[in-house]
């Protein structure tokens, strides 16, 4: 039996999916994303959203101000779907390269998601216009239909949302973020060429038993919620399989101790500071670190039709602390495996 390795050097991977913030949130979250990916798809769900050219270059501005001298970091912006978006300024940001993409909330299905989407009538004008330039739709998949139980809220999406539309539009480039139940990695995994879905971290690692160990732990409550221990094994078989149409999304969610320890909490789970770690954890328990540099740095840029990244990282077998908190005061954010050991690191 060949023993794994103890260092593994991968292209350098992409986050197609995380939270950056704004102000001195983005000042403090940044360098954890920066240093382990080269770009990433950075969520619009500020207050107010981003949903024009110019906000979006605006924010794009801010990420790279923030970002420490030396740093190569490319962040890729996405335009906030609202009922009332103009197809044309989508069709303008993506020929000049201010949007990547576009992001599809559900109103009210999670942080900052009141401006979201209410009627997909309405929207089809702006789902056209994405089929027509090849751009791609990132879809939070969720309903927010109160008679839906919270943990089926993802499986109903697929049946009564994204089927009937993949259906009407069969060329949309869809990516079903940060999936979390056995009916998305088989709707997924069954689908064409033009759908694809991430995985985070987290759910890999926690089912929704962990919400509710010794007590509420907000800081493991996230939307999609994390869901049954099948589901977390699913995922974990999608995400290690070497299938092309799964790829990494931290789904990186900071907000600062106060807003999730509150009657009633932020939903998000900041992993930035050591996702890429549990990643590779999560490959190794499943024997699978051949397979960690698709997952993590090719299928994501064939799918958005970029270039992988050239540079290289470097992971060693080595135990490391994370932090219990990072940032001060009311400022401070707890991050996932918070005074936890991970088992692998970044090697400096």
């Amino acid at each position: 039996m060949v023993e794994p390795p103890d260092t593994i050097t991968l292209r350098r991977p992409d986050d197609w999916h995380v939270h950056l913030r704004d102000g001195e949130m983005l000042a403090m979250v940044l360098p954890f994303t920066a240093r382990r990916f080269a770009r990433a798809i950075v969520m619009p769900n500020l207050l107010p959203p981003v949903r024009t050219v110019a906000t979006a270059i605006g924010y794009r501005r801010r990420i790279m101000a923030a970002l420490a001298a030396g740093a190569d970091f490319t962040p890729l912006m996405t335009c906030y779907l609202t009922d009332g978006t103009d197809p044309q300024e989508i069709a303008r940001g993506y020929r000049d390269g201010a949007f990547t993409a576009v992001k599809l909330y559900p109103a009210r299905a999670t942080t900052n998601s009141q401006f979201g989407v209410t009627d997909y009538d309405r929207i089809m004008p702006v789902l056209e216009c994405l089929t027509d330039l090849g751009m791609p739709l990132l879809v939070h998949g969720e309903v927010t239909d109160p008679e839906v139980d919270v943990f089926d809220r993802e499986a109903v999406f697929i049946e009564r949302v994204l089927g009937p539309l993949r259906r009407r539009l069969p060329e949309l480039r869809i990516v079903l973020e940060h999936i979390t139940t056995t009916q998305a990695v088989d709707y997924v995994s069954c689908g064409d060429a033009n759908l694809a879905a991430t995985i985070t971290a987290h759910h890999l690692v926690i089912n929704r038993n962990a919400i509710f160990a010794g007590g509420i732990q907000p800081h493991l409550y996230c939307l999609p919620i994390a869901k049954r221990d099948r589901d977390r094994r699913a995922l974990r078989r999608a995400a290690t399989s070497g299938n092309p149409k799964f790829f990494l999304g931290t789904d990186s969610a900071p907000h600062a101790i106060p807003a999730k320890e509150a009657a009633v909490g932020c939903a998000g789970i900041f992993t930035a500071p050591c996702a890429l770690e549990i990643y590779t954890e999560v490959f190794d328990e499943e024997g699978a670190l051949d397979r960690l540099e698709a997952f993590a740095a090719l299928n994501g840029p064939e799918f958005y039709r970029l270039a992988p990244n050239e540079g290289r990282i470097t992971l060693q077998r080595k135990p490391a602390l994370v932090p219990k908190r990072i940032g001060q005061a009311s400022a401070a954010v707890v991050p996932f495996r918070a005074g936890e050991e991970v088992r692998w690191r970044l090697a400096e």
